[in-house]
Order: structure tokens, then sequence, then C-alpha cells
């Protein structure tokens, strides 16, 4: 059966509001929090970017809820064998409910150390060999490890959960996902494509989770709504590769000028009705994903918990 969690946008709300968040999902009968882990934000309407290690810890002391990363890129920025630490620790703090969402991620965060922006085969390669160093670390065993992207030498990790960190890789692409199906211990993708699930499936993921997101915007007023999203996050409706290869906000601002307010009503659940929001959450159960994550984008976070907490999660937990 399908569950539905809260995710957590740190790229729109500060930490202390992220923590109210938390506790307002877990009160509303949410069953689980993801966190996006950015370096910047998309665009500097949305005016926020916090340490996500530093978040994990806090909200492992607010919320009994499993948390998990939506997601984390663990190849250029912060080096595997450093990610492996924060990940194990954030498991012992969240007494085992901690899943690491990792993925090849975007130039927007990870090239702020100068480090070239590698294509997009290169991504993939340098994050299974991320997965192989985390994985030989999990074991708590002293370790070596020289390959062609990393190297880490007479590395033990000494705090660790009861189980190995979970691994969920994400994709967006069949080559991504059967990647995942191969080394993954669960998939994350944004959209309800039962071809991608299959993918997966069919590359090694019989029998793995499979996680996903949306986000929505409740509002009485609909266009009011809509306008929200086209301020706040016009770039979740760029195409293409965009989203992994433009280096700074201002560029993704440039090219949002393209996306108009129709192009949100298209594409984005605004306003209070209660059958879009089941609608657009249940087409993912339907596509075959396990975990699904809802974000409310702008001010109206109370009125959406408990418009999700009456009206909609009740629908959800029926199946209707």
């Amino acid at each position: 059966m399908t569950r539905y969690g809260y995710f957590l946008s740190s790229e729109e709300f500060s930490p202390p509001e992220l923590l109210d968040q938390a506790r307002r999902a877990e009160a509303a009968g949410f069953q689980g929090l993801a966190i996006s882990d950015h370096f910047h934000p998309w665009n500097d309407e949305q005016g926020e970017s916090s340490f996500v290690w530093s978040m994990i810890g806090a909200l492992s002391q607010v919320t009994s809820l499993p948390v998990t990363t939506l997601v984390t890129c663990p190849t250029v920025r912060i080096h595997p064998a450093v990610n492996a630490q924060a990940a194990a620790t954030a498991a012992v703090l969240t007494n085992g409910g901690f899943r690491f969402g990792i993925g090849s991620g975007e130039a927007l965060n990870e090239h702020v150390l100068g480090d070239p922006w590698p294509a997009a085969d290169q991504r993939l390669e340098m994050l299974e060999e991320a997965v192989e160093v985390m994985r030989k670390l999990f074991t708590g065993r002293q370790i070596t490890h020289r390959g062609p992207h990393y190297t880490v030498e007479n590395a033990r990790l000494y705090t660790l959960p009861a189980e190995p960190v979970p691994l969920y890789v994400s994709g967006f692409g069949p080559k991504a996902a059967e990647l995942a199906g191969r080394i993954g211990d669960g998939f994350v993708t944004m959209q309800p494509d039962a071809e991608l699930v299959r993918a997966f499936r069919d590359g090694g993921g019989a029998g793995k989770p499979v996680v996903g997101g949306l986000k929505v915007c409740w509002d009485t007023d609909r266009q009011r709504a809509v306008k929200t999203v086209h301020r706040l996050w016009p770039n979740e409706q760029l195409p293409g590769e965009l989203a992994q290869i433009l280096p700074t906000p201002e560029h993704f601002e440039q090219a949002s000028t393209l996306v108009t307010e129709e192009a949100i009503a298209d594409a984005v659940v605004c306003g209070d009705d209660v059958d879009a929001h089941v609608g657009a959450v249940t087409a993912y159960a339907r596509a075959g994903f396990d975990e699904v994550y809802v974000n409310q984008i702008g001010p109206d976070q109370e009125q959406f918990f408990g418009f999700y907490r009456s009206e909609v999660l009740p629908r959800l937990a029926a199946g209707r």
C-alpha cells in the first residue's frame, strides 16, 4: 500500500519554518518526511538553502517520522566518504529511520568549488563508484579504495546504525532507472511514469521501493495559487536537461521567463479542489510508487495541513 509523506522544501523555507512544517505534517497524519538538499535555491524568489545535515539532526529531535533526502548528490561538492559518515549519523539520530536518496546532481549546487561539471554518462559513473565507497564504509570495517574518481585511505566509520543506510537512487530516464535497479535499494523519480518504474524493476529493482514527489499549491483562490507557483517555482516546468546544467539561480530566472501562468495552471494542482489533489497524488500509486511526498508551495502551510488532514489523507487511506 502506498505511503504518503510531506516534502520539506529547503529552497523556499527557513530552518525554523521547516521544523514547524515537520511537526504539522506528523500531526496531520503524513507518514514520512522528505527533504531537498541544495547549496543554492533555484531562484532568488525562493530565497533559502539550509545545510541538509544540520536540518536532519534537528528534525530527529522534533518528529518521529522517517526522513529521506530527495535528493543528495554524493559525488562532487562533498566526497562520498564524508556523505557516508553524515548518512550513518543521520540514521542513528532517527533510530534507523533515515533513507539516503542520492542522484547525479545539478551544476547549480555542485560547481560551487570550481570543479568541472561532467557530462551525464560520467556523472552516472561517479554515482556508481560513490555508492560502492559508501557501502564499503557502512560495513564498519576500515577501508581503502582507489578508483577512477575517488580515493579513500584507511577510513572507518565508528558511529553506525544497526543496519546499513538504504541508498535510494534517483533517475529521470531509462538508463538512470536501470542503474538504480542495479545499484540502489530503492528508486526516486518525480513523475508518475509507469515506464520508468518498469525499467527500474526490470533492471534489478524488483521488490524495492519506488519514491516520488510533487508540488501543489493549496489556496481558496485558484488563480492566486497559480500566481504563487509562477512566482516561486516556474523552474519546475523547464524542459529537458536544463535543471542539470544551468549553473546559477540567475540562469534559472532567465530561462523561467519562458514559463507562462497557463503552463503552470496546466501542470500543477492549484486551489482547493479535493478531487484534483487526490487525483494528482494517486497518479503515483497507479504508476507503481510505494511512497509519495507532497510539498505545499507558498505561505498557506497551516491551511494546507488542515485540508490534507481532513479532506485528502482520509481519501488516500481509503483508496478513493
